[in-house]
């Protein structure tokens, strides 16, 4: 990813009084982190739109302070989902010499063909990973691919996940992350169970058929 810098000045607004930068089209946030007091940050809020939906909360960005230079990660992204506009925006400064625990994003990716084959239901149980590395090794998600889910029953866990050897996983690595299972109210039958069933079910509908005629 190309790298991101944010143009921000210190905000002397604080508390209820940063509505109305917002209605100004400034966009409040805070600074903190590695050797560093908070400091209460503004920018141009259009600008910043156009950058942060495709920003994660492990995604290393600069943000410049009048004129001054930090490495950070984008922390939290507050928004007005009703009026589809961010309202503030949290930074953490961090130092490229010294390694970070973090949480990283799981994003699934992929079809399963136990969903196509056995109606099976993608059940996720984690949605992000705790890890360990310095900040310019942290991966910005995880890309969890589920087309190796072929049979109702087969799971991905923690272990399963291969991330560079600069990244320590620190989340339990017999945690499940996703599993494909049975949907409710659906049994699950191997294919000979399922070719046997077939006559059964055609003499039952012959039977159906039959009474109707009568009738």
């Amino acid at each position: 990813m190309e790298k991101v810098v944010f143009q921000t000045t210190k905000r002397t607004v604080t508390g209820k009084q940063v509505r109305a930068l917002r209605r100004q089209g400034i966009l409040p946030a805070v600074l903190y982190g590695h050797n560093v007091e908070p400091i209460p940050l503004q920018m141009d809020a259009h600008n910043a739109s156009l950058v942060l939906p495709r920003l994660t909360t492990s995604s290393l960005v600069t943000v410049m302070v009048d004129g001054k230079e930090y490495t950070a990660l984008v922390r939290e992204k507050q928004r007005d989902f009703i009026k589809n506009e961010y309202l503030h925006v949290d930074f953490q400064a961090v130092s490229l010499t010294e390694k970070i625990r973090a949480k990283v994003g799981i994003e699934v990716t992929g079809h399963s063909p136990a969903v196509k084959n056995y109606n099976a239901v993608i059940v996720t149980g984690l949605d992000e990973l705790e890890v360990e590395c310095f900040p310019q090794d942290l991966p910005e998600r995880i890309v969890v691919d589920i087309s190796v889910l072929e049979n109702i029953g087969d799971s991905i866990y923690v272990r399963d996940i291969a991330l560079s050897d600069k990244v320590e996983v620190l989340s339990d690595a017999d945690e499940m992350i996703v599993v494909a299972t049975a949907a409710e109210g659906e049994e699950v039958i191997g294919e000979e169970a399922a070719v046997q069933a077939e006559p059964e079910l055609s003499v039952e509908r012959g039977k159906k058929e039959k009474e109707e005629e009568e009738k």
